[in-house]
């Protein structure tokens, strides 16, 4: 990886250190700075940094900036009982063009995914949720996508590509590497009709607000995405002020956590990034706070990751079959060690979609099935795959 693409973290964060805690979290991150050079991340398993792009972003310009308020707070924050090597790598700078900041970011994912270090995305307009999916490309393999955001930032194929038109690049350009997308907590007043029944045509998954804020039912959307991507206008307003797009309704504060930590505990999430922060909407620093909090919730989840996938081992799981009237048998899996569930879908071993034979559910898509109502999980999933 070369290491220019990296700005090491501001003087002023690690003077502001200096002062805190010798327990507290910024302690014990491998910090790129320009006294101590790059981090060695042997054994690291979390790789924090920053984008200062903010040439993309729709109505929400300064979105790249002052990413140091984030660090500032997430650094005198105390960790949980954790094992996880965390590294700040610093942030990739504004290129020349915007493409040179989207080269540089797909650099570097690309290098951390190979490395099996999760990246934790800071910064810059969502339109950065592109060039992370762009950076699974040679990995060769179908991704599933989870995005928290009040809008499905579809816009036109023939868009340049912006924070609110990534998606349908997502959906349309080659390599077509998506499996499924997921929104959660979209507002319907801000997204046409078309575009609810063209989410819906595709058979991807999407969840209005209030559904949302029930957060059993979006637990399933996180345990099954590689990538989850977070715009800050998804948190309302009063909580989370720092965008120019933000909106009166939207998650509170906990909630927020709480879906971050979802993402975290998913053994199956390798990326997380929390866009569209704006520090000069931001009263007293408040969001930047929240996106501390969210990220330590993310840390959280993955220290806690139990690797309760079934097929580990039989011991690890309890098998149930339900007999459906008109079709085949639906199996489902519940996890010993957790009480998650999953079903299983049919398909041929050669399938390229093998990762997917297995897709996360919920207790009440099982009763549901004995009731033969068939979850609309599987349904979707299936039809995705003929």
């Amino acid at each position: 990886m070369n290491q220019h693409f990296l700005s090491p973290v501001k003087e002023a964060v690690l003077a502001h250190l200096v002062t805190q805690s010798f327990s507290c979290l910024g302690k014990k991150i491998r910090i790129h700075s320009k006294q101590e050079g790059f981090p060695d991340l042997e054994n690291v398993q979390l790789a924090i940094f920053g984008v200062e792009e903010d040439r993309n972003s729709e109505n929400n310009f300064g979105c790249g900036e002052d990413l140091q308020f984030i660090r500032n707070k997430l650094y005198q924050l105390f960790p949980g009982n954790w094992q996880t090597e965390i590294a700040d790598l610093g942030n990739v700078p504004k290129g020349n063009s915007v493409t040179d900041t989207y080269f540089a970011v797909s650099e570097l994912i690309t290098y951390l995914l190979r490395k099996n270090i999760i990246p934790i995305i800071i910064g810059g307009g969502q339109d950065i949720t592109y060039v992370n999916y762009r950076a699974y490309d040679s990995l060769e393999q179908t991704v599933n996508i989870t995005a928290v955001d009040s809008r499905f930032d579809l816009g036109n194929l023939e868009d340049d590509l912006t924070s609110q038109s990534y998606l349908s690049k997502v959906i349309m350009q080659e390599p077509s590497n998506l499996f499924n997308y997921s929104n959660v907590g979209y507002q319907t007043y801000f997204n046409a009709q078309e575009e609810i029944e063209l989410l819906d045509n595709l058979f991807f998954d999407s969840y209005r607000l209030g559904k949302a804020k029930e957060l059993e039912n979006i637990e399933p959307a996180f345990r099954n995405a590689d990538i989850v991507s977070i715009d800050i206008g998804a948190i309302r307003q009063s909580e989370a002020p720092a965008n120019n797009n933000a909106s009166p309704n939207g998650f509170y504060g906990e909630e927020i956590c709480a879906i971050s930590r979802y993402a975290g505990i998913s053994d199956k999430v390798t990326s997380f990034g929390i866009y569209e922060y704006n520090s000069k909407y931001d009263n007293n620093h408040q969001t930047a706070n929240l996106i501390a909090q969210m990220i330590w919730y993310f840390i959280e989840g993955v220290n806690f990751r139990v690797k309760d996938y079934p097929f580990s081992g039989k011991e690890n799981y309890q098998k149930f079959t339900v007999l459906m009237e008109n079709d085949d048998p639906l199996i489902f899996y519940k996890s010993n060690k957790t009480g998650r569930w999953w079903i299983e879908i049919n398909i041929l071993s050669d399938n390229k979609y093998k990762r997917h034979a297995l897709i996360p559910c919920t207790f009440k898509d099982y009763t549901e099935a004995t009731k033969q109502i068939i979850p609309e999980r599987w349904y979707k999933a299936m039809r995705k795959m003929l």
